[in-house]
């Protein structure tokens, strides 16, 4: 009786097995770096409340270094306060104008308001390859529940270059190639729950919210589909390897 040899056939189906399962990682490591850009996250989000909003810049340049950062403040909705930690080696500018038109903000008639922030780095402390840096500013008080708080940014580097991060997001739910950093106000706490939980429980919530809006959610989610996409990829190569042995 003639033996067939299946060893050759079942290197190359164990090959192609395995080669999906890396791909599908692959895709998720693509997407998790393609995704790097400027970003805000407050740690609150609620009417009428103070937040101390971080916004996080990594260098996205193989040759230069970052080494100024300007985030436009809205006009329409204005901020009252505004006030930026200190961070080790770069100098922050607040600029103040005088608005187009007055805004009324809780019941408070405002003519000039901050309308960006600068950081300028010295020499020492620039943003270089494989690095990040975030600065954290004070902002209140935030707008009316559901108002889309938008913050373009322009991200300078050593080179000339300027990137500016003020797309707005895509109807279609795709996010665009340069977005710009944004968050969502929520309603403002019940008493209630105030009493109930000491605020814990709403800054919690808020701060869940916070990370949704600035799209840090998307990096969980394209965790989980590369793991999906690995754990198919090992279930093909089980059967794969299973039906081999059979035949």
């Amino acid at each position: 009786m003639t033996t067939k040899n299946t060893a050759p056939a079942r290197h190359r189906l164990l090959t192609t097995a395995a080669a999906a399962a890396a791909t599908a990682g692959l895709m998720v490591l693509g997407t998790g770096i393609a995704s790097a850009h400027v970003t805000v996250n407050p740690n609150k989000t609620a009417e009428g409340a103070y937040a101390h909003a971080t916004f996080s810049v990594p260098n996205e340049s193989d040759t230069a270094k970052t080494d100024q950062l300007t985030v436009a403040l809205p006009e329409d909705t204005p901020f009252t306060s505004v006030s930026v930690q200190p961070v080790e080696g770069w100098t922050a500018t607040v600029k103040h104008d005088t608005l187009d038109e007055p805004v009324t903000v809780h019941g408070t008639k405002v003519t000039e308001a901050a309308t960006s922030i600068t950081w300028k780095a010295d020499k020492a402390h620039q943003i270089g390859q494989d690095e990040f840096q975030t600065f954290t500013v004070s902002l209140g008080t935030l707008p009316a529940a559901g108002t889309e708080v938008v913050l373009p940014a322009s991200q300078h580097y050593t080179d000339g270059s300027v990137v500016k991060w003020d797309e707005p997001a895509g109807t279609d739910g795709r996010e665009p190639k340069h977005p710009a950093p944004a968050f969502t106000t929520t309603a403002a706490p019940t008493e209630s729950g105030d009493a109930q939980h000491g605020g814990e429980s709403s800054d919690a919530a808020q701060a869940s919210e916070a990370d949704t809006s600035t799209g840090g959610g998307t990096g969980v989610a394209a965790l989980w589909i590369g793991v999906a996409g690995l754990l198919v990829g090992a279930i093909a190569l089980v059967r794969t390897f299973g039906s081999s042995r059979k035949n």
